[in-house]
């Protein structure tokens, strides 16, 4: 993909969109940056973004989002407007084994059925 440049513009985008870190940072890593875009972004940030990135590019940053940040209805918006129909799986993060939750649960003394199942109970 291609690098977006920190300019003004998109340096207040960085700063809406990513708002957890600092702009350079934040674009440092434009295939993430544009998966955020594409969850978050207005028209107008879009327009902004646009400027700097082409349809291939938004091709590749589905491709490879990172698991967990363009929820369903975005994912299915822009694979449309990307021309692939129906879209691909939303990409997820991998469900734990219960060997690796007993695994953390011991090692952080966490007691079985107390309510320390974390991210597993949720999924």
């Amino acid at each position: 993909m291609t690098p977006i440049p920190l300019t003004p513009e998109t340096e207040a985008l960085a700063r809406r969109l990513v708002w957890f870190e600092e702009p350079a940072e934040a674009l440092a890593d434009p295939i993430r940056f544009v998966a955020y875009a594409l969850e978050c972004a207005t028209h107008e940030d879009i327009t902004v973004l646009r400027a700097h990135i082409t349809d291939a590019d938004i091709r590749e940053a589905l491709d490879v989002a990172p698991p967990g940040i363009i929820g369903p209805r975005s994912w299915a918006y822009w694979n449309a407007r990307m021309g692939r129909y129906p879209a691909p799986r939303v990409p997820t993060h991998p469900v734990p084994s219960d060997a690796l939750v007993s695994t953390i649960d011991a090692k952080y003394g966490c007691v079985p059925n107390a309510g320390c199942r974390w991210f597993v109970a949720a999924m």
